[in-house]
């Protein structure tokens, strides 16, 4: 049994103990803070992985600062609805179900309620242009679909998504070296339960600093009313930028909106909330950022690269990364932990890029004797 302390990488760990199937023990969980123990997102979390899997057990002390976690068999389903809370967006939940479903015994269909777009976690916008199209190099192709049902912003949500994967017996290696030229940049600026003018006004101002860089950009205007828009007004852009060898860069913000109720909240408000150009320019920035930094997977999805590189057949898998995250650095540590995968990772001073070379373990789908 593994053991660990404090809170941080919870989510982490509870995906590698289940795919490696190894036990692990995680104690101190906030025992210093004023609310010690799991916060409602994380016994959610553990809720979603004990319905997708069986036989998983799951102890967690009085005081909820204190878990011991043994995994079962990843068996995924259809017809599974799960809520997620206000706390933190679906995308924190899908990321998880995108590591653990390809190795599930029957196909997974899963609705999930919360909030699709918010500051904090990867939006669903992200993972369906970013992503997937990632998880689909390793040879998870048909059937791997996200679907926004409802658009739900924070405070309230009221968001939901549908997340279709299929099963593979096992991933194919890759090797991701050639970054390439920005061929083009699309995006999608959205907007709920508020006038469509937010966004358009979000599109104009990143599109104009945009075209300074290259001609071929793109964004569409999202207007949700009515019952799709979810519970509490926002609006937000998301940019992908693609480049000529197939890969795919993001950024994204989202406003801090929020229906003020007293005079007080409304001056707040005032002081620190941004006009729709800030947003457009901050997320444009953010965009030539990620461009700056090189690489063929952007920050936000280095370490579902690096988990599934380790889960591949026993073949030398090469991925070219630009900045390291200190949220990949730990995910490393975790890989070490439990897979004792480490990985060759050679800096290239050229174009300031990372580039990690891995053996992979040979990973098999253990849920499903036939395919």
């Amino acid at each position: 049994m593994l053991k660990f302390q404090g809170s941080t990488h919870f989510r982490q760990r509870i995906i590698c103990s289940t795919l490696s199937g190894k036990a692990i023990r995680i104690t101190n969980i906030r025992d210093e803070d004023e609310k010690p123990g799991l916060r409602d997102y994380e016994a959610s979390f553990l809720r979603l992985v004990d319905k997708i899997t069986n036989g998983s057990k799951i102890e967690i002390n009085s005081t909820g600062t204190q878990i011991t976690y043994i995994p079962g068999i990843i068996i995924g389903g259809k017809g599974i609805t799960h809520e997620c809370g206000t706390v933190r967006g679906i995308g924190y939940f899908v990321e998880a179900l995108i590591c653990l479903g390809p190795f599930a015994k029957v196909p997974l269909d899963i609705t999930l309620n919360g909030i699709t777009n918010n500051d904090i976690d990867l939006t669903i916008d992200t993972i369906r242009t970013t992503t997937l199209p990632i998880i689909r190099k390793f040879g998870i192709e048909e059937g791997l679909i996200i679907k926004i049902i409802k658009r739900g912003a924070p405070p309230n949500g009221g968001g939901s998504v549908n997340f279709k994967c299929p099963i593979v017996p096992h991933l194919k290696a890759i090797q991701l070296i050639d970054e390439g030229k920005i061929r083009r940049i699309r995006g999608i600026a959205y907007a709920t339960r508020i006038s469509p003018q937010f966004s358009n006004r979000v599109l104009d101002k990143a599109k104009g600093l945009l075209l300074e860089y290259t001609p071929d950009v793109y964004i569409s205007s999202d207007h949700y009313k009515g019952n799709e828009s979810g519970l509490s007004p926002g609006y937000g852009l998301t940019l992908v930028a693609e480049t000529t060898t197939g890969c795919c860069l993001s950024a994204e913000c989202m406003s801090n909106t929020g229906i003020a109720t007293t005079e007080q909240q409304l001056q707040k408000q005032k002081s620190t909330s941004e006009t729709p150009e800030d947003l457009g320019e901050r997320t444009a920035f953010a965009l030539l950022e990620e461009i700056f930094n090189g690489g063929c997977i952007d920050s936000h999805n280095q370490s579902l690269a690096l988990l599934f590189m380790v889960l591949c057949p026993e073949d030398i898998s090469k991925v070219r990364l630009g900045k390291i995250t200190p949220y990949t650095i730990e995910f490393i540590r975790q890989l070490r932990d439990f897979f004792g995968v480490t990985f060759k990772i050679e800096p290239d001073q050229n174009s300031k890029t990372v580039l990690f070379t891995c053996l992979g373990i040979g990973y098999k789908n253990m849920a499903r004797s036939t395919f």
